[in-house]
C-alpha cells in the first residue's frame, strides 16, 4: 500500500486553513523549509529525494537526489542562499537554495539526525546516532553521542562535545551564533556557549 502525505502550506490567518496542499504519493516528506524569498520550499524525502515546489502552483520545479537514504532534516543559512540536509546515509551535504547545487558533503561513521549552519561562522554542526532499537546497553557509554563540528569550507571536522546519553535527534545555532543547543534521545536539551577562542579558531588546512 502506497501512504499519502500532503505538503501544506499555510499563510497566517485565524482559521489555520492551508492555501495550498501538494499531493506526495511516492515517497514520503520528512523535512521542508521555506526558500528565498517565499517563492518554493524545499523538501527532503525518506528516499533520499530533494525537490523544490512552487509556492504557487505546487509544481516540482527541480529535483535532486544525492542522497542514499532518508533525509532526516533540512535547515536553511541565516540568509537562505544555502540549506544542510542531515541523513540516514551517514551524511550532512550543502546545498545551494535556488540551484540545489550540491556543495559540500561532511562524512560520519552514523546516520546523521540533524544538521546546522553557524549564522556567523563558516561552520556546521552534526548530531546523530544509531537509531535507539539498535543500541545495546553494554555500547552505551558517555561521550558516545558527540556532537560534531565541520569547516563548511575544508569540510573537515575540527571539534566534538560529549554529554548526551542517546542519539541527538535535533542541533540548532543560536542566532547570535555564540551558543548552540542539542536535544537528545535521553530526554535533555543541552545548550552550550562557545569559549571565546571558539571565534578566533582557523583551521590548518
Amino acid at each position: 500500500s502506497v501512504i499519502k502525505t500532503n505538503l501544506k502550506l499555510f499563510v497566517s490567518t485565524e482559521d489555520n486553513q492551508p492555501y495550498l496542499s501538494i499531493p506526495c504519493s511516492e515517497h514520503k516528506i520528512t523535512s521542508a523549509v521555506w526558500g528565498p524569498l517565499g517563492e518554493f520550499v524545499i523538501a527532503g524525502h525518506e528516499n533520499g529525494e530533494i525537490n523544490q515546489f512552487s509556492a504557487k502552483s505546487g509544481d516540482i520545479l527541480k529535483k535532486i537526489k544525492e542522497h542514499t537514504k532518508q533525509i532526516n532534516d533540512i535547515q536553511s543559512s541565516v540568509d537562505n542562499t544555502m540549506f544542510i540536509t542531515a541523513s540516514k546515509d551517514n551524511t550532512a551535504k550543502l546545498f545551494d537554495s535556488t540551484s540545489l547545487d550540491h556543495i559540500k558533503t561532511f562524512r560520519t561513521e552514523r546516520p546523521v539526525n540533524s544538521a546546522a549552519i553557524s549564522p556567523i561562522m563558516d561552520h556546521v554542526v552534526m548530531g546523530g546516532g544509531q537509531e535507539a532499537m539498535e543500541v545495546t546497553t553494554t555500547s552505551t557509554r558517555i561521550g558516545k553521542f558527540e556532537a560534531r563540528f565541520f569547516h563548511a569550507a575544508y569540510e573537515e571536522e575540527f571539534g566534538r562535545v560529549k554529554g548526551h546519553f542517546g542519539p541527538i535527534n535535533c542541533v540548532a545555532f543560536h542566532p547570535d551564533g555564540k551558543s548552540y543547543s542539542s536535544g537528545g534521545e535521553d530526554g535533555y536539551v543541552r545548550i552550550h556557549y562557545f569559549d571565546p577562542q571558539y571565534f578566533d579558531f582557523e583551521l590548518e588546512v
